[in-house]
């Protein structure tokens, strides 16, 4: 192999880990099962705070030599850890089963559960548990991973679509639909795992479910695009990692917003550093980018910089009205939640 082709595979290959899974042994392959615990009062932490810490990774019942397992600083095996955690939880728990990858790689981040995701989740729980406003609605997760934003909607949703691109990924998506079903109380029939690749224009296409084909389940219907277009709710956490991704993101957006219902799309990022040579300077590489897709403004009464692309204006939530209701993460200072809406011309 040349040189050049070399290096491309194994930055094709390089592994990335989420800060969400730092509890969880990096060494063995394989699924692991984490818990995430909320309760109808968010967490009673000054500014937000730091939740408690998942104490390790449950090996996935469908993995091999499936155990569990927790290590310490030093890689070490530490025993008995979670039945302590088991002990602390409250009576009034909840408990959000989540399948997913412990590292993998950037063309696979969508096996992991991203910090993005579980602000949104709070998001999401905290209208739940103080408003009426998600209740009875259509929604749709875009880039759901997981599926993590998507489980908490469903508990209160007339009918949510949990969208992503590839078979791996939407298998462990409606895997974890049928791990919480039960748990949270919600109909599987009303959530919808369903391929959106975003280099294909909106509509998807239609497809019809093959027995000999497992992907098969994730095609559209022409029923279902129908009703996606009459979703009045969006969400979208952590898609914005790459310039070329984020480009066919807001395109499918777009197109999505522009058609049926009037919807709002609620976005949560983390803004990454890195050392620019270009710059010479520490920068979040792609917000910038990001931030060029939108006008920064309060609804659609009219735009405070014309120079930016028409259509879609936003609004930057403040965290501190976002309570945090999942223990199992540190929100960080780098992470932010947008309001979008389309507005036509």
């Amino acid at each position: 192999m040349e040189a050049g082709g070399a290096l491309e595979a194994e930055q094709e290959e390089e592994q990335v880990m989420s800060e969400v899974h730092l509890g969880c042994p990096p060494r063995f392959p394989g699924l692991y099962l984490s818990r995430f615990t909320f309760s109808s009062r968010p967490l009673d932490l000054p500014g937000g705070g730091r939740g408690e810490h998942s104490d390790g990774c449950e090996r996935a019942s469908g993995s091999p030599d499936a155990i569990a397992v927790a290590v310490d600083d030093d890689g070490d095996l530490v025993l008995h850890r979670r039945r302590r955690n088991r002990e602390r939880r409250r009576s009034e728990d909840h408990v959000l089963a989540v399948q997913h990858g412990v590292t993998s790689s950037l063309q696979s981040v969508g096996l992991q559960v991203w910090k993005a995701a579980t602000l949104l989740t709070d998001f999401v729980l905290h209208k739940s548990f103080t408003t009426s406003e998600f209740d009875g609605v259509t929604a749709m997760e875009i880039g759901a991973g997981t599926g993590l934003v998507g489980l908490a909607q469903a508990r209160v949703a007339r009918r949510i679509f949990v969208t992503d691109r590839g078979t791996d990924i939407l298998d462990n998506c409606l895997a974890n639909v049928r791990l919480n079903s039960s748990m949270l109380k919600f109909d599987e029939a009303k959530v919808l795992v369903r391929e959106l690749d975003w280099k294909m224009s909106w509509p998807p296409p239609v497809g019809t479910h093959d027995a000999s084909d497992p992907s098969s389940i994730y095609f559209w219907s022409a029923s279902e695009i129908k009703e996606a277009e009459q979703a009045t709710l969006l969400f979208a956490a952590d898609v914005i990692y790459s310039d070329d991704l984020t480009n066919l993101f807001f395109d499918t957006v777009r197109q999505l917003m522009s058609r049926g219902a009037k919807k709002v799309l609620y976005l949560t990022l983390e803004k990454r550093y890195n050392f620019s040579l270009d710059e010479l300077d520490v920068v979040a590489n792609g917000y910038k980018h990001f931030r060029s897709f939108f006008a920064v403004q309060d609804g659609c009464g009219g735009q405070d910089n014309a120079t930016l692309k028409p259509g879609l204006v936003g609004e930057q939530i403040d965290l501190a009205m976002v309570p945090q209701y999942i223990r199992e993460y540190d929100r960080g200072k780098d992470l932010e939640m947008w309001k979008l809406m389309y507005c036509p011309n």
